[in-house]
């Protein structure tokens, strides 16, 4: 089902209700399935607009938050070796990876709005969001590793394939 169906369906008091309930802390909840199914359309709306304008922008030119800088600094401080253009499940769920996350997303509790967001990001930068291509991590790893992709160019493949996509359906009309 489409979002923006979901979402009308709603009708406006749902909708406020549902924003209202998703900016609460997790701790107000326990295992609620509605909720879980807010949280995951509104990580899955982020990854589409975020798809869609790497897809149209030339990322080297993209500004994700006003901390970007700092951002990539102490992400590349602290992950050098970390390869971002096909990330490893392991290197970011682990025990070990959790450990070595943990300092670095903490480092940005009060410099980044919902840091600690659940969002989705994708394993092979040079793909889609799918199932298989997907995981969920915290907001500031999001950003930390797609401010890096973007500053590094693994993220031009998927803006060429966008730019040439739209320019063969303009050639068709």
């Amino acid at each position: 089902m489409d979002t923006g169906d979901v979402l009308r369906s709603l009708g406006v008091e749902g909708a406020a209700a549902a924003a209202h309930a998703l900016s609460l802390p997790a701790e107000a909840y326990g295992n609620d399935a509605q909720l879980e199914v807010m949280w995951a359309m509104k990580a899955y709306n982020h990854a589409e607009v975020y798809f869609n304008l790497i897809s149209s922008v030339d990322p080297k030119f993209l500004k994700l938050t006003k901390s970007d800088d700092m951002i990539y600094t102490k992400f590349r401080e602290d992950f050098s070796d970390l390869d971002i253009k096909n990330l490893d499940p392991e290197l970011l769920k682990s025990p070990e990876a959790k450990e070595k996350w943990r300092p670095f997303c903490n480092h940005f509790e009060h410099l980044v709005e919902d840091f600690n967001y659940g969002t989705l990001l994708r394993l092979d930068c040079e793909k889609d969001y799918t199932e298989e291509n997907t995981i969920f991590a915290t907001r500031i790893q999001f950003f930390a590793v797609e401010i890096a992709r973007n500053r590094e160019g693994y993220n031009n493949v998927v803006h060429s394939a966008g730019v040439k996509a739209k320019q063969q359906k303009k050639d068709k009309c």
